[in-house]
Protein backbone atom coordinates (compact mmCIF):
# COMPACT_ATOMS: atom_id res chain seq x y z
CA UNK A 1 0.00 0.00 0.00
CA UNK A 2 2.74 2.48 0.94
CA UNK A 3 4.19 1.80 -2.56
CA UNK A 4 1.09 3.11 -4.51
CA UNK A 5 0.88 5.56 -2.74
CA UNK A 6 3.78 7.14 -3.45
CA UNK A 7 3.67 6.15 -7.36
CA UNK A 8 0.80 8.15 -6.87
CA UNK A 9 2.54 10.93 -5.79
CA UNK A 10 5.22 11.14 -7.95
CA UNK A 11 6.08 13.91 -9.07
CA UNK A 12 8.91 14.74 -11.62
CA UNK A 13 11.52 17.28 -10.28
CA UNK A 14 14.29 19.24 -11.82
CA UNK A 15 16.67 17.15 -10.00
CA UNK A 16 15.34 13.86 -11.27
CA UNK A 17 16.30 14.06 -14.81
CA UNK A 18 20.43 14.07 -14.39
CA UNK A 19 19.86 11.67 -11.75
CA UNK A 20 18.00 9.03 -13.59
CA UNK A 21 19.96 9.48 -16.43
CA UNK A 22 23.00 8.67 -14.30
CA UNK A 23 20.92 5.64 -13.49
CA UNK A 24 20.41 4.82 -16.64
CA UNK A 25 24.29 5.12 -18.19
CA UNK A 26 25.42 2.73 -15.03
CA UNK A 27 23.09 0.14 -15.46
CA UNK A 28 22.90 -0.37 -19.05
CA UNK A 29 25.54 -2.65 -19.95
CA UNK A 30 24.39 -5.03 -17.26
CA UNK A 31 21.03 -5.06 -18.64
CA UNK A 32 22.38 -5.67 -22.47
CA UNK A 33 25.04 -8.85 -20.88
CA UNK A 34 21.71 -10.54 -18.88
CA UNK A 35 19.70 -9.95 -21.80
CA UNK A 36 22.21 -11.46 -24.77
CA UNK A 37 22.60 -14.31 -22.18
CA UNK A 38 18.51 -15.07 -22.47
CA UNK A 39 18.19 -14.20 -25.73
CA UNK A 40 21.00 -15.42 -27.73
CA UNK A 41 22.14 -19.33 -28.18
CA UNK A 42 25.63 -18.38 -28.35
CA UNK A 43 26.39 -21.68 -31.08
CA UNK A 44 28.84 -24.25 -31.08
CA UNK A 45 30.90 -22.49 -29.30
CA UNK A 46 28.57 -22.29 -25.99
CA UNK A 47 27.80 -26.20 -26.94
CA UNK A 48 31.50 -26.42 -26.53
CA UNK A 49 31.70 -24.28 -23.28
CA UNK A 50 28.72 -25.85 -21.90
CA UNK A 51 29.98 -29.59 -22.36
CA UNK A 52 33.85 -29.64 -21.66
CA UNK A 53 34.37 -26.22 -19.69
CA UNK A 54 31.08 -25.24 -17.81
CA UNK A 55 31.04 -27.64 -14.71
CA UNK A 56 35.08 -26.43 -14.25
CA UNK A 57 34.43 -22.48 -14.68
CA UNK A 58 31.76 -22.92 -12.06
CA UNK A 59 33.49 -25.26 -9.45
CA UNK A 60 36.35 -22.98 -9.70
CA UNK A 61 34.77 -20.08 -8.77
CA UNK A 62 32.48 -21.73 -6.05
CA UNK A 63 35.42 -23.33 -4.78
CA UNK A 64 37.88 -20.32 -4.29
CA UNK A 65 34.74 -17.80 -3.33
CA UNK A 66 34.38 -20.66 -0.36
CA UNK A 67 38.14 -20.99 0.49
CA UNK A 68 38.41 -17.34 0.42
CA UNK A 69 35.49 -16.79 2.92
CA UNK A 70 37.18 -19.55 5.47
CA UNK A 71 40.56 -17.63 5.33
CA UNK A 72 39.43 -14.31 5.32
CA UNK A 73 36.83 -14.66 8.38
CA UNK A 74 40.30 -16.68 10.23
CA UNK A 75 42.66 -13.62 10.00
CA UNK A 76 40.41 -10.80 9.31
CA UNK A 77 38.00 -11.22 12.47
CA UNK A 78 40.54 -11.70 15.03
CA UNK A 79 42.85 -9.11 14.13
CA UNK A 80 40.38 -6.25 14.02
CA UNK A 81 39.25 -7.80 17.90
CA UNK A 82 42.76 -7.27 18.91
CA UNK A 83 43.58 -4.51 17.41
CA UNK A 84 40.11 -2.90 19.14
CA UNK A 85 39.94 -4.24 22.16
CA UNK A 86 43.71 -4.97 23.48
CA UNK A 87 46.68 -3.09 24.19
CA UNK A 88 50.04 -5.18 23.15
CA UNK A 89 53.60 -4.24 21.49
CA UNK A 90 52.83 -2.27 17.95
CA UNK A 91 49.33 -1.89 18.36
CA UNK A 92 48.67 1.66 17.11
CA UNK A 93 51.22 0.40 14.11
CA UNK A 94 49.31 -2.62 13.14
CA UNK A 95 45.89 -0.77 13.16
CA UNK A 96 46.74 0.52 9.49
CA UNK A 97 49.33 -1.30 8.46
CA UNK A 98 46.96 -3.88 8.29
CA UNK A 99 44.87 -2.11 5.73
CA UNK A 100 47.83 -1.75 3.43
CA UNK A 101 47.06 -4.85 1.29
CA UNK A 102 44.20 -2.92 -0.12
CA UNK A 103 46.78 -0.99 -2.07
CA UNK A 104 48.01 -4.31 -4.57
CA UNK A 105 45.24 -6.22 -6.87
CA UNK A 106 45.15 -9.66 -6.66
CA UNK A 107 47.21 -10.39 -9.97
CA UNK A 108 49.74 -8.39 -8.49
CA UNK A 109 50.23 -10.71 -5.31
CA UNK A 110 49.83 -13.64 -7.40
CA UNK A 111 52.84 -12.75 -9.60
CA UNK A 112 55.22 -12.23 -6.69
CA UNK A 113 54.36 -15.26 -4.65
CA UNK A 114 54.39 -17.50 -7.66
CA UNK A 115 58.17 -16.24 -8.01
CA UNK A 116 58.59 -16.58 -3.69
CA UNK A 117 56.91 -20.08 -3.75
CA UNK A 118 58.45 -21.13 -7.38
CA UNK A 119 60.72 -24.37 -7.56
CA UNK A 120 63.29 -21.43 -8.42
CA UNK A 121 62.09 -18.92 -5.54
CA UNK A 122 64.07 -18.46 -2.71
CA UNK A 123 62.55 -20.52 -0.47
CA UNK A 124 62.91 -23.86 -2.52
CA UNK A 125 66.33 -23.07 -3.31
CA UNK A 126 66.78 -22.79 0.24
CA UNK A 127 65.45 -26.07 1.37
CA UNK A 128 67.05 -27.29 -1.37
CA UNK A 129 70.42 -26.12 -0.46
CA UNK A 130 70.15 -26.58 3.20
CA UNK A 131 68.97 -30.40 2.84
CA UNK A 132 71.01 -31.58 -0.33
CA UNK A 133 67.80 -32.74 -1.34
CA UNK A 134 65.76 -32.68 -5.06
CA UNK A 135 63.09 -30.73 -6.29
CA UNK A 136 61.26 -34.22 -6.05
CA UNK A 137 62.10 -35.54 -2.26
CA UNK A 138 60.24 -32.81 -0.51
CA UNK A 139 56.66 -31.70 -0.68
CA UNK A 140 56.22 -27.72 -1.06
CA UNK A 141 52.81 -25.55 -1.59
CA UNK A 142 51.76 -25.21 -5.19
CA UNK A 143 50.38 -21.67 -5.80
CA UNK A 144 49.35 -22.48 -9.04
CA UNK A 145 46.23 -24.26 -7.63
CA UNK A 146 43.02 -23.63 -6.40
CA UNK A 147 43.91 -23.05 -2.60
CA UNK A 148 47.14 -21.31 -4.02
CA UNK A 149 44.41 -18.39 -5.67
CA UNK A 150 42.49 -18.39 -2.32
CA UNK A 151 45.19 -17.60 -0.53
CA UNK A 152 46.35 -14.79 -2.77
CA UNK A 153 42.92 -13.49 -2.76
CA UNK A 154 42.79 -13.88 1.04
CA UNK A 155 45.87 -11.19 1.18
CA UNK A 156 44.47 -8.93 -1.24
CA UNK A 157 40.90 -8.78 -0.16
CA UNK A 158 40.70 -9.51 3.69
CA UNK A 159 40.90 -6.00 5.00
CA UNK A 160 37.39 -5.43 3.79
CA UNK A 161 36.00 -7.55 6.60
CA UNK A 162 38.81 -6.26 8.72
CA UNK A 163 37.55 -2.82 8.56
CA UNK A 164 33.75 -3.60 8.91
CA UNK A 165 34.75 -5.51 11.51
CA UNK A 166 36.81 -2.92 13.20
CA UNK A 167 34.17 -0.43 13.20
CA UNK A 168 31.45 -2.70 14.42
CA UNK A 169 33.36 -3.69 17.63
CA UNK A 170 34.39 -0.15 18.47
CA UNK A 171 31.00 1.01 17.79
CA UNK A 172 29.18 -1.81 19.74
CA UNK A 173 27.80 -1.20 23.11
CA UNK A 174 30.19 -1.07 25.92
CA UNK A 175 27.91 -1.60 28.74
CA UNK A 176 26.99 -5.15 26.74
CA UNK A 177 30.39 -6.16 27.23
CA UNK A 178 30.86 -4.61 30.72
CA UNK A 179 28.42 -6.75 31.91
CA UNK A 180 29.27 -9.57 30.53
CA UNK A 181 33.10 -9.21 32.34
CA UNK A 182 31.14 -8.47 35.57
CA UNK A 183 29.38 -11.64 35.46
CA UNK A 184 32.92 -13.63 35.12
CA UNK A 185 32.53 -14.26 31.35
CA UNK A 186 35.75 -15.18 30.36
CA UNK A 187 37.72 -12.81 27.49
CA UNK A 188 37.05 -15.20 24.46
CA UNK A 189 33.00 -15.96 25.95
CA UNK A 190 32.67 -12.10 25.19
CA UNK A 191 33.89 -12.44 22.10
CA UNK A 192 31.83 -15.58 21.10
CA UNK A 193 28.93 -14.45 23.14
CA UNK A 194 28.52 -10.84 22.92
CA UNK A 195 30.56 -9.26 20.71
CA UNK A 196 30.68 -11.53 17.29
CA UNK A 197 26.96 -11.88 17.22
CA UNK A 198 26.37 -7.94 17.65
CA UNK A 199 29.45 -7.63 15.03
CA UNK A 200 27.38 -10.48 12.02
CA UNK A 201 25.46 -7.69 10.33
CA UNK A 202 28.53 -5.62 9.58
CA UNK A 203 31.53 -8.99 8.82
CA UNK A 204 28.53 -10.41 6.16
CA UNK A 205 28.64 -6.78 4.66
CA UNK A 206 32.62 -6.96 4.73
CA UNK A 207 32.77 -10.58 3.21
CA UNK A 208 30.21 -9.75 0.48
CA UNK A 209 32.69 -7.03 -0.43
CA UNK A 210 35.60 -9.29 -0.13
CA UNK A 211 33.36 -12.15 -2.24
CA UNK A 212 32.37 -9.81 -5.19
CA UNK A 213 35.88 -9.12 -5.77
CA UNK A 214 37.43 -12.36 -5.60
CA UNK A 215 34.32 -13.70 -8.28
CA UNK A 216 35.68 -10.82 -10.12
CA UNK A 217 39.08 -11.78 -10.40
CA UNK A 218 41.18 -12.65 -13.30
CA UNK A 219 44.34 -11.53 -13.70
CA UNK A 220 45.35 -13.91 -10.67
CA UNK A 221 42.80 -16.68 -11.88
CA UNK A 222 44.65 -16.86 -15.45
CA UNK A 223 47.94 -16.58 -14.03
CA UNK A 224 47.47 -19.63 -11.07
CA UNK A 225 45.91 -21.40 -14.07
CA UNK A 226 42.38 -21.80 -12.37
CA UNK A 227 39.18 -22.16 -14.35
CA UNK A 228 36.51 -19.86 -13.01
CA UNK A 229 33.74 -17.88 -14.85
CA UNK A 230 35.02 -14.78 -15.16
CA UNK A 231 38.19 -16.44 -17.04
CA UNK A 232 36.25 -18.22 -19.12
CA UNK A 233 34.08 -15.10 -19.98
CA UNK A 234 37.33 -13.12 -21.28
CA UNK A 235 38.72 -16.20 -22.66
CA UNK A 236 34.90 -16.78 -24.87
CA UNK A 237 35.65 -13.64 -26.13
CA UNK A 238 39.46 -12.97 -26.71
CA UNK A 239 39.87 -16.63 -28.15
CA UNK A 240 36.59 -17.72 -29.30
CA UNK A 241 35.14 -14.10 -30.72
CA UNK A 242 32.41 -15.22 -29.06
CA UNK A 243 30.24 -12.41 -27.12
CA UNK A 244 27.13 -14.25 -27.03
CA UNK A 245 28.58 -17.74 -25.30
CA UNK A 246 30.28 -14.77 -23.17
CA UNK A 247 27.03 -13.68 -21.69
CA UNK A 248 25.77 -17.34 -20.75
CA UNK A 249 28.86 -17.43 -18.37
CA UNK A 250 28.30 -13.93 -17.54
CA UNK A 251 24.64 -14.93 -16.99
CA UNK A 252 25.53 -17.35 -14.47
CA UNK A 253 28.07 -15.04 -12.49
CA UNK A 254 25.85 -12.71 -12.23
CA UNK A 255 23.77 -15.09 -10.47
CA UNK A 256 25.97 -15.67 -7.83
CA UNK A 257 26.77 -12.29 -7.40
CA UNK A 258 23.07 -11.51 -6.73
CA UNK A 259 22.91 -14.84 -4.51
CA UNK A 260 25.86 -12.76 -2.77
CA UNK A 261 24.32 -10.01 -2.20
CA UNK A 262 20.72 -11.25 -0.99
CA UNK A 263 22.76 -13.23 1.20
CA UNK A 264 24.59 -10.59 3.11
CA UNK A 265 21.22 -8.38 3.30
CA UNK A 266 19.25 -11.22 4.82
CA UNK A 267 21.77 -11.65 7.69
CA UNK A 268 21.54 -7.70 8.02
CA UNK A 269 18.24 -8.12 8.33
CA UNK A 270 17.84 -10.58 10.80
CA UNK A 271 20.49 -9.66 13.28
CA UNK A 272 20.74 -6.43 14.92
CA UNK A 273 21.45 -5.30 18.78
CA UNK A 274 20.26 -3.24 20.59
CA UNK A 275 22.69 0.10 21.71
CA UNK A 276 22.39 2.02 24.97
CA UNK A 277 22.78 5.39 25.68
CA UNK A 278 26.24 5.45 26.55
CA UNK A 279 27.29 3.41 23.03
CA UNK A 280 29.45 5.83 22.14
CA UNK A 281 31.61 5.99 25.45
CA UNK A 282 35.28 5.50 25.28
CA UNK A 283 36.85 1.99 24.24
CA UNK A 284 38.64 0.95 27.36
CA UNK A 285 41.57 -1.38 26.16
CA UNK A 286 42.88 -4.15 28.27
CA UNK A 287 46.38 -4.66 28.35
CA UNK A 288 47.66 -7.91 27.70
CA UNK A 289 49.93 -9.43 29.72
CA UNK A 290 53.41 -9.55 27.92
CA UNK A 291 53.31 -13.07 26.57
CA UNK A 292 49.92 -12.30 25.56
CA UNK A 293 50.82 -9.00 24.21
CA UNK A 294 53.95 -10.84 22.10
CA UNK A 295 51.62 -13.38 20.78
CA UNK A 296 49.17 -10.70 19.33
CA UNK A 297 52.20 -8.18 18.43
CA UNK A 298 53.21 -11.79 16.24
CA UNK A 299 49.85 -12.78 14.61
CA UNK A 300 49.35 -9.19 13.47
CA UNK A 301 53.02 -9.20 12.56
CA UNK A 302 52.72 -12.04 10.68
CA UNK A 303 49.27 -10.75 8.56
CA UNK A 304 50.97 -7.68 7.71
CA UNK A 305 54.32 -9.48 6.41
CA UNK A 306 52.55 -12.52 4.46
CA UNK A 307 49.49 -10.51 2.85
CA UNK A 308 51.88 -7.30 1.89
CA UNK A 309 55.37 -6.89 2.92
CA UNK A 310 57.12 -10.28 1.09
CA UNK A 311 55.13 -9.77 -2.19
CA UNK A 312 55.96 -6.10 -2.28
CA UNK A 313 59.51 -7.19 -1.14
CA UNK A 314 60.09 -9.44 -4.00
CA UNK A 315 58.83 -7.21 -6.92
CA UNK A 316 60.67 -5.18 -5.37
CA UNK A 317 64.02 -7.30 -5.43
CA UNK A 318 62.93 -8.07 -8.88
CA UNK A 319 63.25 -4.76 -10.09
CA UNK A 320 66.11 -3.60 -8.65
CA UNK A 321 68.10 -7.19 -9.33
CA UNK A 322 67.20 -7.28 -13.05
CA UNK A 323 67.16 -3.58 -14.01
CA UNK A 324 68.63 -4.47 -17.14
CA UNK A 325 65.65 -6.98 -18.36
CA UNK A 326 63.06 -3.98 -17.47
CA UNK A 327 61.15 -2.97 -20.74
CA UNK A 328 60.23 0.52 -21.06
CA UNK A 329 56.60 1.26 -19.83
CA UNK A 330 56.58 4.92 -20.48
CA UNK A 331 53.76 4.76 -23.18
CA UNK A 332 51.48 2.63 -20.84
CA UNK A 333 51.98 5.03 -17.74
CA UNK A 334 50.88 7.16 -20.54
CA UNK A 335 47.84 4.78 -21.67
CA UNK A 336 47.45 4.18 -18.49
CA UNK A 337 46.73 7.96 -17.42
CA UNK A 338 44.29 8.40 -19.99
CA UNK A 339 42.13 5.88 -19.42
CA UNK A 340 42.18 5.87 -15.92
CA UNK A 341 41.80 9.39 -16.14
CA UNK A 342 38.91 9.61 -18.84
CA UNK A 343 37.27 6.69 -16.58
CA UNK A 344 37.55 8.79 -13.42
CA UNK A 345 35.93 11.90 -14.87
CA UNK A 346 32.56 10.24 -16.32
CA UNK A 347 32.58 8.06 -12.54
CA UNK A 348 33.43 11.69 -10.87
CA UNK A 349 30.31 13.47 -13.03
CA UNK A 350 28.28 10.35 -12.49
CA UNK A 351 28.88 10.45 -8.72
CA UNK A 352 28.03 13.70 -7.88
CA UNK A 353 24.80 13.74 -9.58
CA UNK A 354 24.19 10.68 -7.60
CA UNK A 355 25.20 12.26 -4.11
CA UNK A 356 23.39 15.56 -4.79
CA UNK A 357 20.16 13.86 -5.40
CA UNK A 358 20.51 11.30 -2.09
CA UNK A 359 19.52 13.69 0.58
CA UNK A 360 16.48 14.41 -1.76
CA UNK A 361 14.51 11.25 -0.83
CA UNK A 362 12.37 10.38 -4.32
CA UNK A 363 12.08 6.94 -6.26
CA UNK A 364 14.29 8.30 -9.01
CA UNK A 365 17.20 9.05 -6.31
CA UNK A 366 16.93 5.26 -4.98
CA UNK A 367 17.21 4.01 -8.64
CA UNK A 368 20.56 5.58 -9.31
CA UNK A 369 22.11 4.73 -6.14
CA UNK A 370 20.57 1.04 -6.41
CA UNK A 371 22.08 1.00 -10.13
CA UNK A 372 25.54 2.46 -8.82
CA UNK A 373 25.54 -0.42 -5.84
CA UNK A 374 24.59 -2.99 -8.68
CA UNK A 375 27.24 -1.54 -11.09
CA UNK A 376 29.83 -2.15 -8.53
CA UNK A 377 28.72 -5.43 -8.06
CA UNK A 378 29.14 -6.83 -10.90
CA UNK A 379 32.66 -8.07 -12.25
CA UNK A 380 34.34 -5.98 -14.52
CA UNK A 381 34.19 -9.07 -17.55
CA UNK A 382 30.46 -8.92 -17.22
CA UNK A 383 30.16 -4.69 -17.93
CA UNK A 384 32.69 -5.04 -20.50
CA UNK A 385 30.86 -7.35 -23.06
CA UNK A 386 27.51 -5.24 -22.05
CA UNK A 387 29.48 -2.16 -23.28
CA UNK A 388 30.63 -4.01 -26.00
CA UNK A 389 27.31 -5.51 -27.19
CA UNK A 390 25.84 -2.12 -26.94
CA UNK A 391 28.56 -0.23 -29.32
CA UNK A 392 28.13 -3.31 -31.23
CA UNK A 393 24.37 -2.54 -32.17
CA UNK A 394 25.59 1.25 -32.05
CA UNK A 395 27.29 0.53 -35.02
CA UNK A 396 30.58 1.90 -32.65
CA UNK A 397 34.50 0.46 -33.93
CA UNK A 398 35.99 -0.49 -30.44
CA UNK A 399 38.62 1.26 -32.13
CA UNK A 400 40.91 4.39 -31.02
CA UNK A 401 38.13 6.66 -29.80
CA UNK A 402 36.08 4.02 -29.71
CA UNK A 403 37.43 2.21 -27.13
CA UNK A 404 38.46 4.56 -24.89
CA UNK A 405 34.52 5.93 -24.77
CA UNK A 406 33.82 2.11 -24.40
CA UNK A 407 36.48 1.70 -21.31
CA UNK A 408 35.57 5.08 -19.76
CA UNK A 409 31.65 3.44 -19.74
CA UNK A 410 32.41 0.44 -18.28
CA UNK A 411 34.57 1.95 -15.38
CA UNK A 412 32.02 4.64 -14.71
CA UNK A 413 29.59 1.77 -14.15
CA UNK A 414 31.64 -0.40 -12.24
CA UNK A 415 33.32 2.42 -9.90
CA UNK A 416 30.61 5.49 -9.31
CA UNK A 417 29.44 4.15 -5.95
CA UNK A 418 33.10 4.51 -4.74
CA UNK A 419 33.04 7.73 -5.67
CA UNK A 420 29.49 8.76 -4.81
CA UNK A 421 29.65 6.99 -1.05
CA UNK A 422 32.66 9.82 0.02
CA UNK A 423 30.01 12.67 -1.00
CA UNK A 424 27.22 10.91 0.66
CA UNK A 425 29.55 11.17 3.36
CA UNK A 426 30.26 14.66 3.38
CA UNK A 427 26.76 15.71 2.82
CA UNK A 428 25.42 13.36 5.89
CA UNK A 429 27.51 15.42 8.31
CA UNK A 430 26.13 18.80 6.75
CA UNK A 431 23.02 20.53 9.07
CA UNK A 432 20.05 19.69 7.83
CA UNK A 433 18.88 23.12 8.36
CA UNK A 434 21.02 24.41 5.35
CA UNK A 435 18.66 22.56 3.07
CA UNK A 436 15.28 23.50 5.15
CA UNK A 437 16.49 27.08 5.07
CA UNK A 438 16.91 27.31 1.13
CA UNK A 439 13.66 25.58 0.77
CA UNK A 440 12.19 28.10 2.81
CA UNK A 441 13.13 31.02 0.84
CA UNK A 442 11.48 29.46 -2.11
CA UNK A 443 14.67 27.05 -3.66
CA UNK A 444 13.93 24.79 -6.07
CA UNK A 445 15.03 21.04 -5.75
CA UNK A 446 18.09 21.39 -8.36
CA UNK A 447 19.04 25.40 -7.47
CA UNK A 448 19.37 23.79 -4.07
CA UNK A 449 21.53 21.08 -4.98
CA UNK A 450 23.75 23.75 -6.74
CA UNK A 451 23.68 26.38 -4.46
CA UNK A 452 23.55 24.49 -0.90
CA UNK A 453 24.50 20.40 -1.33
CA UNK A 454 27.21 20.88 -4.50
CA UNK A 455 29.86 22.96 -2.37
CA UNK A 456 29.05 20.27 0.96
CA UNK A 457 29.62 17.56 -1.38
CA UNK A 458 32.77 18.84 -3.02
CA UNK A 459 34.56 18.26 0.63
CA UNK A 460 34.56 14.89 -0.15
CA UNK A 461 35.21 15.05 -3.69
CA UNK A 462 39.16 14.63 -3.80
CA UNK A 463 38.80 11.58 -1.79
CA UNK A 464 35.67 10.06 -3.86
CA UNK A 465 38.08 11.19 -7.33
CA UNK A 466 41.37 9.46 -5.83
CA UNK A 467 39.74 6.63 -5.45
CA UNK A 468 37.72 6.56 -8.67
CA UNK A 469 40.96 6.42 -10.33
CA UNK A 470 43.12 4.60 -8.79
CA UNK A 471 40.40 1.52 -9.26
CA UNK A 472 40.28 2.39 -12.53
CA UNK A 473 43.99 2.21 -13.08
CA UNK A 474 43.63 -1.66 -11.14
CA UNK A 475 41.32 -2.80 -13.22
CA UNK A 476 42.23 -5.63 -15.31
CA UNK A 477 39.68 -7.65 -17.50
CA UNK A 478 37.61 -4.89 -18.82
CA UNK A 479 41.03 -3.11 -19.88
CA UNK A 480 41.81 -6.51 -21.83
CA UNK A 481 38.77 -7.22 -23.34
CA UNK A 482 38.20 -3.31 -24.59
CA UNK A 483 41.22 -1.53 -24.88
CA UNK A 484 42.08 0.01 -28.80
CA UNK A 485 44.70 -2.20 -30.78
CA UNK A 486 48.38 -1.79 -29.33
CA UNK A 487 46.99 -0.10 -26.45
CA UNK A 488 48.70 -1.86 -23.69
CA UNK A 489 48.16 -0.34 -19.63
CA UNK A 490 50.31 -1.32 -16.58
CA UNK A 491 47.90 -3.46 -15.83
CA UNK A 492 47.67 -4.97 -19.61
CA UNK A 493 51.39 -4.67 -19.51
CA UNK A 494 52.13 -6.57 -16.29
CA UNK A 495 50.04 -9.18 -17.15
CA UNK A 496 51.43 -10.01 -20.48
CA UNK A 497 54.91 -10.01 -19.08
CA UNK A 498 53.77 -12.75 -16.55
CA UNK A 499 51.86 -14.72 -18.93
CA UNK A 500 55.54 -15.15 -20.46
CA UNK A 501 57.42 -15.80 -17.41
CA UNK A 502 59.15 -12.89 -17.41
CA UNK A 503 58.29 -11.65 -13.80
CA UNK A 504 61.11 -9.12 -13.46
CA UNK A 505 60.00 -6.92 -16.70
CA UNK A 506 56.41 -7.30 -15.14
CA UNK A 507 57.31 -6.14 -11.27
CA UNK A 508 57.93 -2.33 -12.33
CA UNK A 509 54.13 -1.77 -13.56
CA UNK A 510 52.94 -4.01 -10.72
CA UNK A 511 55.23 -1.75 -8.40
CA UNK A 512 53.48 1.42 -9.68
CA UNK A 513 49.95 -0.02 -9.67
CA UNK A 514 50.43 -0.63 -6.24
CA UNK A 515 52.31 2.41 -5.53
CA UNK A 516 49.33 4.24 -6.86
CA UNK A 517 47.04 2.14 -4.96
CA UNK A 518 48.66 3.44 -1.37
CA UNK A 519 47.70 6.71 -1.75
CA UNK A 520 43.64 6.49 -1.09
CA UNK A 521 44.31 3.63 1.59
CA UNK A 522 46.51 6.11 3.23
CA UNK A 523 44.14 8.56 3.39
CA UNK A 524 41.51 6.18 4.10
CA UNK A 525 43.62 4.85 6.87
CA UNK A 526 43.94 8.38 8.24
CA UNK A 527 40.63 9.00 8.10
CA UNK A 528 39.44 6.27 10.28
CA UNK A 529 42.01 7.00 12.90
CA UNK A 530 40.34 10.88 13.03
CA UNK A 531 37.37 9.70 12.50
CA UNK A 532 35.72 6.89 15.70
CA UNK A 533 33.94 7.68 18.26
CA UNK A 534 35.41 6.83 21.52
CA UNK A 535 38.82 5.64 20.57
CA UNK A 536 42.15 6.04 23.03
CA UNK A 537 45.26 4.28 22.56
Amino acid sequence: MTSLTNLRSFRFRSVDGPAFLAGLIIAVPVIATLIAGLVYGGGDVWVHIRDTLLTGYTLGTLGTLALTAIMTLAVAVPAAWLVTMYRFPGRGLFEWLLILPLAAPGYVLAYAYADLMGLMGPFQMAIREATGLSARDYWFPDMRSLPGLAFVLTCALYPYVYLTARSAFVSQSVCALEAARSLGASSARRFWQVALPAARPAIAAGLALTLMEAAADYGAAEYLGVPTLTFGIVRAWQSFGEPAAASRLALILVVIVIALILTERHTRGRAGSQQSSTRWRTVSRTKLPLGAGLAASAFCGLVFLVAFFLPVSRLIWLSLESHDQIAPIGQALINTLILAGSGAVLAFVLALTIALTARQSGLVAGFARLMASTGYAIPGAVLALGALLVMGQLGVTLTGAGAIVALAWVYASRFTTSGAEPMVAALGRAPASMGYAAESLGASPLRRAVSVDLPVALSGAMAGALILFVESLKELPATLMLRPFNWDTLSVRANAYASDERLAAAALPSLLITLAGLLPVILLSWRLSHSRPGDTQ
